[in-house]
């Protein structure tokens, strides 16, 4: 938060001077709110992830090999620093980029995934267009060398199951992408020293509790970094009930330490009420000033 009132109204005046307060349409209202309760450090610029995030609503549904999830990938490869396509079976792609830190010999892996549920209608707001824009602003705002271990930031594609698969083959048919991603990770020269998987961090009501998969070590230095930016409140200390499958799973299988940041408590999950009104920036504000912080002390 903000600790003084002057210094929020010098920020509001900055950004209508800069013409960048109005620019998300009627968003903007709540958007001067998510600004006004930002937390103590700015190195996460909610404005333009959640333009980010309404972009990708705007294509509609996105399921894998569609032909808006291969013009999402586009879009992607074309704002990634140092961006590339990753081969993933059925056709598939991630998408994959770097911001090089000042120690060659760490890297460390923050990723989501960019597809959405194969359903009728699902535009999935929160299930993968925030954790898409949070990763890619995480990206945009992080300066070469400005933190010791250089980021591979990893967009996966074909994290859902087909439409045809039942939901107890998950994690057979699913997590495509990001078991093509951790085989290659698993074979570098040095294996990555964690992983950081974004994926529900933009729900209106957003809480995240580690879930059972994610390593206790790292989860601890997140909530350390989110109760320094202020946005402690969105880490809580509970443990939530039960593991999640998700794209981390193949890293931890792979032996790289991982955590996932997902609000599964989220009560538009795979349902079309995933949508704009399900969403805010002041939740992507909380994930991501989270994040950076983290990256900077690891």
């Amino acid at each position: 938060m903000v600790g003084v009132q002057a210094a929020i109204v010098i920020v509001f005046l900055a950004l209508v001077f800069t013409g960048v307060i109005g620019s998300l349409g009627s968003a903007g209202e709540e958007v001067d709110g998510a600004r006004a309760a930002a937390s103590r450090a700015d190195r996460f610029d909610e404005r333009r992830a959640f333009a980010t995030l309404r972009e990708q609503v705007a294509l509609g549904p996105r399921p894998a090999g569609s032909p808006a999830s291969r013009a999402l990938a586009e879009r992607l490869r074309a704002r990634l620093p140092r961006a590339r396509f990753q081969p993933v079976p059925g056709g598939l792609q991630n998408v994959i980029g770097s911001v090089p830190g000042r120690d060659p010999r760490r890297t460390v892996i923050v990723g989501a995934h960019y597809d959405t549920k194969d359903a009728p209608g699902f535009v999935g707001a929160n299930d993968g267009a925030s954790g898409t824009a949070a990763v890619l602003e995480l990206a945009r705002g992080l300066r070469p060398r400005s933190i010791r271990p250089t980021v591979v930031f990893m967009f996966f594609d074909g994290e859902e199951s087909p439409a045809d698969a039942a939901e107890f083959e998950f994690e057979e048919k699913g997590l495509r992408g990001s078991k093509v991603a951790a085989a290659q990770a698993a074979r570098a020269p040095r294996r990555p020293e964690a992983m950081i998987l974004l994926d529900f961090v933009g729900d209106r009501d957003l809480s995240i509790p580690r879930e059972g998969n994610s390593d206790e070590r790292l989860w601890a230095r997140l909530r350390s970094a989110a109760g320094r930016v202020g946005a402690g409140r969105a880490f809580p200390a509970s443990i939530l009930r039960g593991e999640i499958s998700d794209d981390h799973l193949p890293f931890i299988a792979a032996g790289v330490p991982s955590i996932d940041l997902i609000d599964f408590t989220f009560p538009c999950f795979h349902r079309r009420c995933d949508d704009l009104s399900a969403v805010s920036p002041r939740s992507l504000d909380q994930a991501g000033e989270a994040v950076a912080e983290m990256l900077r002390t690891l």
